[in-house]
């Protein structure tokens, strides 16, 4: 309370006393009982209430007192405050303005007072660490940690992540004495159990994320199929794949991402069909390009059901070019060359790109080709790097390399197939006018007198 306030409310009180004394003076108040106090040898004589007045009275004095006395110290200290409050805004500011040096000295200064300290703190560790001083900036986290043990176990597991120490943050975040986690917290522990390939534990924290408000129901939504795909691909056996698969939500066994770490897990544990099942469902219910391409290299038999398959989507996507190199690459196992040829062409016309080249020159090399699966494999490169591919050249026996297909970025429209047109010889020139030469190409059938010749 203010001097001032105080003042009013003991000259209240003592006006309050002495209207009450009048009424209290009167001699009907001894049938209350009385106070006898004895000191020096005089009897002082009171009733009860009276006495209860004045010890209200002596009460109020005394505080009015001690308000006076203390008000130089609580004045100075909220001078304190209010000059700590002043380092911690001008310290945030020149945080984010990237003043790390002026900001760690304004935040250490007002860490001193305990109400924002905390908060002061942590920002000082951010400064030290933005210019990579990591001495400083530990120094701040053991102070963090003797004023908020949840707000130091928080930055640190975020610094043990950056460091690749997952396992280190689990440990850190499980501590009893910052439990219950705050919603930052259970988000850094769902990463932490991720990055230490314990996706299985990681997804059972989702509903807590989402009851929490921890991220935005996007990023729940795109953190939970990345888990459950890691957790499928983290599946020891197959029996705990089956289980992990049956425990995935059903609008998530057709996201690519998902089905695509399924197939690749049971592939992997020798579990072929279920994968290729698994991936022809997905392509059915919603058509996706990298399931395609995943669908049309993957390492097992079943060429001709896989071909047949391919064939009956190509009908409904006649121009995916991931469709056709898939096509592409089962015919070729098939060594049905000149099929794969067929439709690595029209893969490249489409866009395959690179590895559209490469399939093609896998082709040409099987079929004994070489300088053209050379040129394929420099087309490869080429479009990796961003520039255009070249056109194609078959060697011929009575002439050189020459071109088969126009020279443009995607060069595949004909098939390498078909022969180029013969080259018709050239006859010798008879004679060349110096002041007026013809076309060395052409024949010259005139004679000496500019005549034609008759044959």
């Amino acid at each position: 309370m203010k001097p001032f306030q105080s003042l009013v409310v003991l000259l209240l009180a003592v006006a309050l006393g002495v209207i009450a004394s009048q009424f209290l003076g009167t001699e009907q108040l001894r049938q209350f009982g009385e106070v006898i106090y004895r000191y020096g040898g005089n009897d002082y004589r009171s009733t009860v209430p009276q006495v209860a007045l004045m010890v209200l009275v002596g009460v109020l004095v005394l505080w009015l007192l001690w308000s006076l006395l203390a008000s130089p110290f609580r004045a100075w200290g909220r001078y304190r405050r209010k000059q700590g409050r002043a380092r911690l805004i001008e310290g945030l500011q020149a945080h984010e303005q990237g003043q790390w040096q002026r900001a760690e000295k304004l935040l250490v200064n007002a860490a001193e007072d305990k109400e924002v300290s905390a908060v002061a703190m942590v920002t000082a560790v951010r400064s030290a660490e933005a210019r990579d001083d990591q001495a400083a900036a530990t120094q701040y986290l053991q102070r963090l940690s003797g004023e908020d043990a949840t707000l130091h176990a928080l930055l640190q597991a975020e610094r043990l992540l950056q460091q690749e120490r997952p396992v280190d943050a689990i440990n850190l975040l499980d501590t009893a004495t910052i439990q219950p986690l705050p919603p930052r917290g259970l988000w850094l522990r769902t990463e932490a159990l991720a990055r230490a390939e314990r996706a299985h534990e990681a997804y059972g924290q989702l509903g807590a994320l989402r009851k929490q408000k921890a991220l935005p129901d996007a990023a729940v939504a795109e953190l939970e199929t990345r888990l459950a795909a890691q957790s499928l691909l983290e599946a020891a056996d197959v029996n705990a794949l089956a289980a992990q698969w049956e425990a995935t939500p059903k609008a998530l066994r057709s996201d690519p991402d998902v089905v695509s770490a399924y197939a690749l897990r049971a592939v992997a544990l020798d579990w072929d069909e279920p994968a290729l099942l698994n991936l022809e469902q997905a392509l059915d219910t919603r058509w996706d390009e990298s399931l395609v391409t995943l669908y049309g290299q993957m390492p097992v038999d079943k060429l001709a059901t896989r071909q047949a398959n391919l064939q009956r989507w190509l009908g409904q996507q006649p121009a995916s070019p991931a469709l056709l190199l898939a096509l592409g690459r089962i015919a070729g196992a098939q060594r049905l060359h000149s099929q794969a040829e067929d439709y690595l062409h029209r893969a490249i016309a489409a866009g395959a790109g690179p590895a559209a080249w490469e399939a093609l020159g896998e082709v040409f090399a099987d079929r004994g080709e070489t300088a053209l699966a050379a040129q394929c494999f420099a087309n490869a490169l080429r479009q990796q790097r961003g520039e255009d591919s070249l056109a194609l050249a078959r060697a011929n026996p009575a002439t050189p390399l020459q071109a088969v297909v126009p020279e443009r970025a995607t060069v595949e429209e004909q098939s390498l197939m078909s022969q180029p047109l013969p080259v018709q010889p050239v006859r010798p020139v008879d004679r060349v006018d110096p002041v007026n030469p013809v076309d060395p190409l052409v024949r010259d059938d005139r004679d000496a007198f500019g005549n034609p010749r008759v044959p």
